[in-house]
């Protein structure tokens, strides 16, 4: 149950974003994103209900055991790709798409989004109406660390720092604060991921070049959908990798 913080509850324009954004999140259906049941208001309180998912999250699984093995990074971003193309068709982008919102189901080992609780519709602004940045730090697309309007580009972006950390077990960018690293998101390029990948681990050169592709500081030199970068992971990895 996500319930909004009371001094946002008792802010009508806040509150309203609130149920507004969790009801358009509640009509989204696919096998990898978390469902939202019920979206309500009790004695004051604001709230939605999601599914529980048995598992951890993609975070926790990192810090745990390290990068996941190849063949396992691959699927999951297939699969998250392929979430986020179903939410995007819906003209809903997460905005804060992160290895903490990924949970991988214990037993299964499915990877689904969850927390689409901030996201709006395509056209809205990357900004909060007090100015602050919407997502993790670690995680935000250039444009967002700008303060510039998003589509669902900026989700391949954040994807791509997914993709990144799964395979190496480290962020692209890191820094002691929020400030120095958007920074970094507008005007670095991440380190090469071949550089940093386990000696133990071989992937192929266009997942490789696919993640840093998502990575591009210009929306237009990413790829252009979640979609294409289904199809271009299909093309990339051999199906017998997968177990759907």
């Amino acid at each position: 149950i996500k319930v909004l913080p009371a001094h946002l509850a008792s802010t009508p324009s806040a509150r309203e974003r609130f149920l507004r954004e969790a009801r358009m999140a509640a009509g989204l259906s696919h096998p990898h994103i978390v469902p939202i049941h019920r979206v309500g208001e009790a004695g004051g309180f604001v709230f939605f209900v999601m599914s529980y998912v048995a598992g951890e999250t993609l975070g926790e699984r990192l810090r745990a055991r390290g990068p996941l093995a190849p063949a396992e990074a691959m699927r999951l971003l297939r699969e998250v790709a392929w979430a986020l193309a179903y939410a995007h068709g819906a003209r809903i982008i997460h905005r804060d798409v992160s290895a903490e919102n990924i949970l991988l189901e214990r037993g299964s080992e499915r990877a689904l989004v969850t927390d689409f609780g901030i996201a709006r519709a395509t056209h809205a602004s990357a900004l909060t109406a007090d100015g602050r940045v919407m997502g993790n730090a670690h995680y935000v697309s250039p444009e967002q660390a700008s303060g510039e309007p998003v589509d669902a580009r900026s989700d391949l972006y954040s994807l791509g720092v997914v993709g990144y950390y799964a395979l190496t077990g480290r962020l692209p960018f890191d820094a002691d604060n929020n400030a120095a690293l958007l920074y970094k998101h507008v005007h670095e390029q991440p380190p090469p991921l071949a550089d940093a990948l386990p000696e133990d681990h071989d992937i192929p050169d266009d997942l490789v070049a696919l993640i840093h592709q998502c990575l591009a500081k210009n929306p237009a030199d990413r790829p252009q959908d979640a979609g294409a970068m289904v199809e271009e992971l299909r093309r990339i990895v051999p199906s017998n990798l997968f177990q759907l």
